[in-house]
């Protein structure tokens, strides 16, 4: 009952993503299987016992990072219990969570990418090759996450204005600037869609060869095929071209306030992240460059 009432209350009125909600119920229902080993209760559990489960996920290999987001969630269960006059404290509180060491975003080459971007045999004369062209046009254009551009409908486009219209983490909408080139990208996909959706209706904005809406692993495969052309690196996700997209703003001078609202970042701190990057590119550039460096 109180799970459930938990759920709604994140679902409504804090108002996070499906994803979100899938990963607290698992990182609950896992806490739970946890305790029942124990004979006990996720009501009357201690802080002891929470620390036990952390050191035994630590001890099964799971990295510190995730770690950290499964007691997040507790955290954020066992706050909501006392707010509702359930608990009187929040168990959570005496713990400790492991230190997780800083990683930089990993990002995708400007120049190759704009290679690949402007590349007349890379993509097929087709519906699909004029599709796929637009994933990646949109994910390094605008730096919107997967969710946001699988959510994207007609009614998303503005090109009159050259915007798109985005819904973000906690259904937060945003509006993020297109250029003059993606916006041309995406009256040709619009002319090739026409065709593919005649029989379904549907608003999604991207689709699939058969006319319905887009899903993950497609966009993921579509990322993964293209950026093997032009990058090595082992993880080659929708994220990577968000990362680039940042980067790239950075490096040519964005404000980095500016850069937040783009993201659709909540607080500076994750924007900020960014800004290692650029450095690292100075010392690159110095060490290249300067005469005793």
């Amino acid at each position: 009952m109180f799970l459930e009432r938990f759920f709604n209350y994140l679902q409504y009125e804090k108002r996070y993503s499906k994803h979100t909600l899938t990963a607290y119920k698992n990182d609950l229902l896992q806490f739970e299987n946890f305790l029942k080993e124990f004979e006990s209760d996720i009501l009357t559990v201690n802080h002891q016992q929470i620390r036990n489960w952390m050191i035994t996920l630590l001890d099964d290999g799971i990295e510190a990072r995730s770690v950290n987001r499964k007691i997040s969630t507790l955290r954020a269960f066992y706050k909501f219990l006392v707010k509702e006059e359930v608990l009187s404290i929040n168990p959570v509180l005496k713990i400790q969570t492991p230190k997780v060491a800083k990683k930089l975003p990993v990002f995708v080459e400007e120049s190759k990418l704009i290679a690949l971007l402007d590349s007349t045999s890379a993509f097929e004369d087709s519906f699909t090759g004029v599709r796929d062209k637009l994933i990646l046009e949109l994910l390094f254009g605008t730096g919107m996450r997967l969710s946001e551009l699988l959510g994207l409908t007609i009614a998303s486009i503005d090109l009159n204005h050259q915007t798109i219209k985005v819904l973000g983490k906690r259904n937060k909408e945003r509006i993020i600037p297109i250029h003059h080139s993606l916006v041309n990208q995406i009256k040709s996909y619009l002319t090739e869609r026409l065709a593919i959706v005649a029989d379904t209706n549907t608003t999604s904005f991207i689709v699939t060869e058969k006319g319905e809406q887009a899903y993950a692993k497609l966009i993921y495969r579509v990322v993964q095929r293209y950026l093997s052309l032009v990058t090595t690196q082992d993880k080659k996700s929708p994220h990577l071209l968000r990362h680039s997209y940042a980067t790239s703003l950075l490096n040519h001078g964005a404000d980095i306030n500016a850069i937040k609202e783009l993201l659709g970042h909540a607080s500076l701190a994750a924007t900020q992240v960014y800004t290692h990057n650029s450095i690292e590119r100075i010392k690159t550039i110095y060490k290249q460059a300067h005469p005793k460096a």
